[in-house]
């Protein structure tokens, strides 16, 4: 027998299908919304629809937009194109207000364990974007193996059209310690060091 009223059961079903919630979270969510007034739970509400149904991918770069193509397609300078595996990344990159280029959003990178090819995900739209006037491709994909795969593969084939591709430099973090840092990510501080 379920411990839950049919109503709070199926909002507890609902909120475990979310990245990272579990039973126990989806429960406070649950009662966090049986809280609320009826006006802040159908504001709740029409949010998520709304987003659902306003939110689509920017016909060019693949990141979030209201509109076919997004601002930043059509504001930015298109010499520099930096590339990463979700949308949530161009939001990682806008945090540092330093970028000015625009991106390339991947939609995921090659994973052969996952069945994931080059051609399960957005290679051919960047190819598709190359002209005389992009002059760098930063590759910004997460430094694991399928990223640096996926960082790889899209430079070999970038690299006979002429364009310069650049890989975000990894390191220690700040504030990290050489004792607790992994043998990949020392190796690769050493060989990216800079002269200071």
């Amino acid at each position: 027998m379920d411990v839950f009223i049919e109503p709070i059961g199926r909002l507890i079903n609902e909120f475990t299908k979310l990245p990272g919630v579990g039973r126990k979270t989806a429960q406070r969510y649950a009662y966090k919304i049986i809280g609320m007034s009826e006006t802040e739970a159908k504001n709740f509400a029409d949010s998520i629809v709304n987003c659902k149904r306003k939110v689509r991918y920017c016909k060019v770069c693949g990141n979030f937009t209201e509109n076919e193509v997004c601002d930043v397609c059509l504001q930015r300078d298109k010499s520099t194109i930096c590339v990463v595996k979700e949308p949530k990344d161009v939001v990682a990159m806008e945090k540092l207000h330093e970028y000015k280029g625009v991106y390339h959003v991947l939609h995921g990178v090659i994973s052969p364990m996952e069945g994931i090819g080059p051609d399960d995900i957005r290679i051919k739209e960047l190819l598709a974007r190359i002209d005389d006037s992009v002059q760098e491709v930063i590759m910004a994909t997460n430094p694991d193996v399928e990223g640096e795969a996926t960082a790889m593969y899209i430079a070999r084939l970038l690299k006979p059209l002429g364009v310069k591709v650049t890989r975000l430099a990894h390191g220690i973090p700040v504030g990290g310690e050489l004792e607790y840092t992994d043998e990949v990510t020392l190796s690769r501080a050493l060989i990216e060091r800079k002269q200071i």
